[in-house]
């Protein structure tokens, strides 16, 4: 099979790999399609091992790994069940059934695993597409208990994009205990972004969407968004307290991981109102007693989602129509990944995908 292999310093192979078997509790997936997530840019662009290292791989030898290994890269998998190990129950799991993979695994035994949130495992977790082959490959083999069942109205697309991104947002609005009763500020409007627009809407709620780039802001309303914000020329908060009444947004989702915009989202809310942290790295600097204390301010951090969450998520979108397809701009054939990264890496268009 071929799976595309980063080898850091802002290049990649398609290389060949031995199609995989399962092991007793493993199931060999399809792919169907791939998607190409912002965070797999650090492994794309840092100089070799550089990413596994930060994520706690120092000593490869000590894991009977080389220095780099070669692992194949996404960790936005959706396919079809294509080999069942002896072990998997095929009550749960047959061939032919259309999957997403919860893109990590844990010891399965402690309250994280216990609880579906895998990805912060006591014992550290396995972080497919990083830590151990992707989905960008013709096959992937995952155990039994990543498996998510899909809805058949979901394409496998918009399958591999809830599979993370789209499925963050929906976890972040999730934490943020949105409803319609809620006006809710999105910043930043690259591909998580978006969804937590389309997801706030269907929810009901009244969407505001920020973001410094003209062709982004434009699109807002294409996802659902009642007002849109350009805060390279207007000062969000000011904005936002315009839009409002005076009276704040009651929840701003952060997905940009820009300092300002995390400061603006803060501010941007009334009194009692919720901020979820999505976007990675950076920092946040405040006046806590204006800004947090005196306004009671809740701020939440929400990393990615959990397996059970992921299921919710795709049941919402089938059962509320939304269309997660429309956040792609650009798709593309396995062959083509080394002009895929490269236009990804410029982070101006949207959602790109690797589709089998």
């Amino acid at each position: 099979m071929r799976g595309v292999v980063f080898k850091g310093d802002r290049e990649l192979e398609v290389a060949d790999f031995p199609d995989p078997t399962p092991g007793p509790d493993d199931v060999v997936i399809e792919i169907k399609a791939s998607g190409l997530c912002g965070s797999d840019l650090k492994f794309y662009r840092d100089p070799p091992g550089a990413a596994l290292k930060a994520l706690g791989f120092k000593d490869f030898a000590s894991r009977g790994m080389d220095e780099a290994p070669a692992i194949i890269a996404g960790h936005e998998p959706c396919g079809v069940v294509a080999e069942l190990g002896a072990n998997v129950d095929p009550e749960s799991f047959s061939v032919g059934d259309r999957v997403m993979v919860f893109h990590y695994d844990g010891c399965g035994y402690c309250d994280s695993c216990r609880t579906g949130w895998t990805q912060m495992c006591a014992q550290g977790a396995t972080i497919y597409g990083a830590t151990a082959h992707g989905g960008h490959a013709t096959y992937m083999v995952v155990p039994a208990a990543t498996l998510v069942h899909m809805p058949e109205s979901i394409s496998f697309s918009a399958g591999a994009a809830i599979a993370c991104g789209t499925g963050t947002a929906f976890g972040a609005l999730k934490r943020a205990d949105v409803t319609a009763r809620d006006t809710v500020a999105v910043f930043g409007l690259g591909p998580i972004g978006q969804s937590a627009v389309q997801f706030a809407a269907a929810m009901g709620a009244q969407v505001i969407a920020v973001d410094i780039a003209e062709d982004r802001v434009a699109r807002g309303p294409e996802f659902g968004a009642h007002h849109v914000i350009n805060s390279g020329t207007d000062d969000p908060v000011e904005a936002i307290r315009e839009i409002t009444g005076g009276r704040g947004a009651t929840v701003a989702i952060e997905s940009s991981g820009a300092p300002a915009a995390r400061v603006a989202a803060t501010r941007a809310l009334g009194v009692w109102g919720r901020v979820a942290l999505v976007g990675l790295g950076g920092d946040l600097t405040l006046d806590v007693s204006p800004d947090i204390v005196i306004k009671q301010i809740s701020i939440l951090g929400s990393y990615t989602f959990s397996n059970v969450g992921m299921g919710e998520c795709a049941r919402f979108v089938a059962d509320h129509h939304v269309d997660v397809d429309a956040l792609f701009t650009d798709r593309w054939n396995i062959e083509d990944a080394e002009q895929a990264y490269k236009e990804f890496d410029k982070q101006t268009r949207g959602k790109a995908v690797i589709e089998f």
